[in-house]
C-alpha cells in the first residue's frame, strides 16, 4: 500500500471498509470450529465490526474510553478489537490465561468501561475482582454455557449486543461509517501490556497511523498478499500477534486463519499449510524436541536415517547449500508432516534460539529468520537476511530505523538504542517512566545491552540491568548463559546465579517431553515429574549437558554447581512472565532456602512447599534435592 493511501487510510477500521469494499467476497480469515473450517469474508469482517461497534455505542461506550479484550485468539477478539477503535476507543488486550488478580489490577489501572470475554471462566476472573472492576458497565460474553445462574446486571450476551448493534443500525443508518470517519491517525489504538519482569506491566499507547506506517515498513523486508496463509498460534495481547493478525492482514489482506483450540493448533497449522510463520522461541524448540521424542521410538533404520539428514543437512547449510537427497528421503516428509511444506517465510524472536535448532529447521527447508524488537516499538524493527547462515545476532534493522549503542565498553557493549517514526507515544497514565524510557531527541532506551557486529546486524547480549558481577570482579550475563543451557533438548528453563556470589550456579527444570523418552528407552522408572527431576540417571544426563555449556564459555564465567528443580516455572506462580521472561526477583526470594545451600556446599536441601495446580487446587510438596558440583566446581575445591 503506499504512503498517500496511509495517509487518507490511517485508522485500523478505514483499511477495513476499504477492503471490504474493493474485496468483499474475498475470504480474509478462517476459524476452526467442531472440526469445520468457517470462512470471514472482508464483507463479513466489516458487518460483524459494525454490529459490535453499535451494539458497544448503544450500551454507552464513548469515544477515548478503554475496551479490555479477554479470551482465546478467535475473530470476535479481532472483530471486537476493529470496533472498538471504530468508535475511538482504546483496547486493552489481556492474556487468556491471567490470575484474576492480574486482570484485576490491568482492568482497574485503565478504568475500562468495558470488557469483551470469551466465556464463563473468563467472566468470573471479572466478577472475582470486586472494587477493580468499579470501572466496568459492561461485561459481554461469548459463549452463553454456564451463564443462567449469573445475575449482575453489567452482564451482556454477544447475541444482544449483536440485536442491540442492528436495532442501532436500523435507527441510525451511516451512524458506524460517520465513527469510523471520525478517527485520526494520531489517535491512541491499542494499549499492549510489557513484559512486566520486575513490576506490574506498564500499557504502552500505539496510535494508529505510525503504527501502520511501520509495519508498511516491515512488509518492505518481509512481503505478504492475498495469496498467503497465516495461522494465529501466539497469544494475541501479544505485539507481535497484533502486527501479524491485526495490522497485517488490514494492509496485505493476507489471510489470519484461527485454531479451534490451543490442544489442536499444530494439527489445524497442518490443515491450513500457512506461507508465513511466527512461533517463539521454546515453540521451535519444543516442536523440535517432540519430533526427536519420536524419532526415539522408531527402528533403529529410521533413527539412523533421521540422524544422517539431520546431519548432512546441517552441514549443507552451514555451506551454504542444499541436502537434495536428505529433503528428498526425510525433510520433505517431515515438512509435510508438521505443515511447513508451503512456509516461505518464518520467524522467532523474544529470546534466543539455539544455533542447533536453527540449523535444523534451515536444514529441514524452513526458512527460518530470528528478529528483535520490544512493545513499545510496535513489535519487530530488526530481522535477519535470508541470504546468509546467522545464528547470532538478530539481523539489520528495517529502513525507518535507527539504532545506536550508548556508552560501549571496550568490546563495544552497551544499551541499545532506537528510534522510528512507527514507536510509541508513551505509557498510558505514567509520565514519569515515559520520561525514563524516551530521551528529550526521541530516542527509546530498550534497556537491553548489545552491539552492532561489522555488518551492521544488531547483537542481543542481555537486560542491561541484568547484567552481573560475582564477588571476585567477574562480569557475566545471565541470560546468555540461560539460553546456551536452553538450546539442549532436555534443558526446558534455566535461571543462572553468581550476582554479588563468589561463582555462578544453576536453578535447572527439565524438559519433560524429551526426558521422560530419554528415561522410558532406558528403562528408567518414573510415576511424575518431580520423582523423574529427581532421578539419579537424569541428574548425570543433565550435568553432560552442563559441562558441555562450560567448554563453550571461559573459565571464569563457568557454572560451578546446579541443582534441578522439583517443577516447571509458572507464570501462575510469578516466576517467568506470561511471555516466559524470567522473574529474578521472585526466584531470588521463593527459591531463597536452595540458593543458600547451593553456596553454602551443601549435597542437599529439603522442600517443603505449596504449589497451585492449574484447576486451582493447592498441593504440597516435600522432597530433598541434591546439588552437584560440576568439573570446574571440583577443580576449584582441589585448587582451594
Amino acid at each position: 500500500m503506499t504512503s498517500a493511501a496511509i495517509d487518507r487510510l490511517d485508522t485500523f477500521p478505514k483499511l477495513l471498509l476499504h477492503n471490504a469494499e474493493r474485496w468483499p467476497d474475498e475470504p480474509a480469515m478462517r476459524e476452526k470450529e467442531f472440526g469445520i473450517w468457517n470462512v470471514y469474508t472482508w464483507r463479513d469482517y466489516r458487518e460483524q465490526v459494525r454490529r459490535i461497534a453499535l451494539g458497544l455505542a448503544d450500551l454507552g461506550i464513548r469515544r477515548g474510553e478503554v475496551v479490555a479484550l479477554l479470551g482465546r485468539n478467535r475473530p470476535n477478539w479481532v472483530w471486537s478489537e476493529l470496533a472498538a477503535h471504530a468508535l475511538g476507543c482504546m483496547t486493552l488486550g489481556i492474556y487468556e490465561d491471567v490470575l484474576a488478580a492480574e486482570a484485576g489490577y490491568l482492568i482497574g489501572y485503565a478504568e475500562a468501561a468495558a470488557i469483551v470475554c470469551e466465556d464463563e471462566e473468563q467472566v468470573d476472573k471479572v466478577l472475582s475482582i470486586g472494587r477493580a472492576a468499579h470501572s466496568l458497565r459492561a461485561i459481554v460474553y461469548h459463549d452463553d454455557r454456564g451463564m443462567r445462574k449469573y445475575t449482575d446486571p453489567r452482564l451482556v450476551s454477544w447475541r444482544e449486543l449483536l440485536e442491540r448493534g442492528g436495532e442501532l443500525a436500523a435507527r441510525a443508518p451511516g451512524r458506524f461509517e460517520d465513527e469510523v470517519a471520525r478517527g485520526r491517525g494520531e489517535d491512541v489504538a491499542i494499549l499492549c501490556t510489557t513484559s512486566g519482569t520486575t513490576a506490574n506491566p506498564k500499557l504502552a499507547m500505539l496510535q494508529h497511523e505510525p503504527f501502520l506506517r511501520h509495519i508498511r515498513a516491515y512488509l518492505e523486508v518481509d512481503p505478504r498478499g492475498p495469496e498467503d496463509e497465516y495461522v494465529c498460534i501466539l497469544p494475541l495481547p501479544w505485539i507481535m500477534e497484533q502486527v501479524y493478525v491485526v495490522a497485517m492482514p488490514l494492509l496485505s489482506r493476507i489471510r489470519a486463519n484461527f485454531p479451534e483450540s490451543a490442544e489442536t493448533a499444530m494439527r489445524d497449522l497442518r490443515e491450513i499449510g500457512p506461507t508465513h510463520l511466527l512461533l517463539a522461541p521454546r515453540v521451535w524448540e519444543q516442536t523440535a524436541a517432540d519430533l526427536r521424542a519420536r524419532i526415539m521410538d522408531a527402528g533403529p533404520l529410521t533413527r539412523a536415517l533421521f540422524d544422517w539428514a539431520v546431519r548432512t543437512g546441517t552441514e549443507a547449510v552451514e555451506r551454504g547449500g542444499r541436502a537434495r537427497l536428505a529433503d528428498l528421503l526425510v525433510f520433505g516428509a517431515l515438512k509435510d508432516r508438521l505443515g511447513f511444506s508451503r512456509v516461505r517465510s518464518a520467524a522467532t524472536g523474544g529470546a534466543a534460539l539455539g544455533p542447533d535448532t536453527f540449523k535444523f529447521f534451515l536444514a529441514m527447508g524452513v526458512p527460518l529468520r530470528q528478529l528483535y524488537g520490544q512493545t513499545e516499538l510496535a513489535g519487530a524493527y530488526t530481522l535477519q537476511r535470508d541470504d546468509e547462515l546467522d545464528t547470532d545476532s538478530s539481523g539489520v534493522p528495517f529502513p525507518d530505523t535507527e539504532i545506536r549503542i550508548e556508552d560501549p565498553d571496550e568490546n563495544g557493549v552497551g544499551e541499545i538504542v532506537t528510534r522510528h517514526p512507527g514507536m510509541f507515544k508513551g505509557y498510558f497514565r505514567n509520565e514519569q517512566a515515559t520520561r525514563e524510557t524516551l530521551t528529550e531527541d526521541g530516542w527509546m532506551r530498550t534497556g537491553d545491552a548489545g552491539y552492532l557486529d561489522a555488518k551492521g546486524r544488531l547483537v542481543v547480549i542481555d537486560r542491561v540491568k541484568d547484567i552481573a558481577r560475582t564477588t571476585a570482579g567477574v562480569r557475566f550475563s545471565p541470560q546468555f548463559i540461560e539460553n546456551k543451557l536452553k538450546f539442549s533438548p532436555y534443558i526446558g528453563e534455566a535461571v543462572v546465579l553468581g550476582n554479588r556470589r563468589p561463582w555462578i550456579a544453576a536453578i535447572l527444570c527439565i524438559r519433560y517431553s524429551m526426558v521422560s523418552k530419554w528415561a522410558e528407552s532406558r528403562q528408567i522408572g518414573f510415576t511424575s515429574y518431580q520423582n523423574l527431576a529427581a532421578n539419579p540417571e537424569v541428574l548425570g544426563l543433565l550435568g553432560e549437558e552442563v559441562e558441555k555449556v562450560n567448554a563453550s564459555l571461559p573459565e571464569s564465567q563457568r557454572i560451578r554447581r546446579f541443582v534441578v528443580l522439583y517443577k516447571e516455572l509458572d507464570p501462575d506462580d510469578g516466576e517467568v512472565t506470561r511471555t516466559r521472561k524470567v522473574r529474578r526477583g521472585v526466584i531470588d526470594e521463593r527459591y531463597a532456602a536452595i540458593i543458600e545451600a547451593i553456596y553454602a556446599e551443601r549435597a542437599r536441601v529439603r522442600v517443603d512447599t505449596v504449589v497451585r495446580f492449574e484447576d486451582g487446587r493447592e498441593g504440597r510438596i516435600q522432597a530433598e534435592l541434591e546439588i552437584r558440583d560440576t568439573r570446574a566446581h571440583q577443580r576449584l575445591a582441589r585448587a582451594a
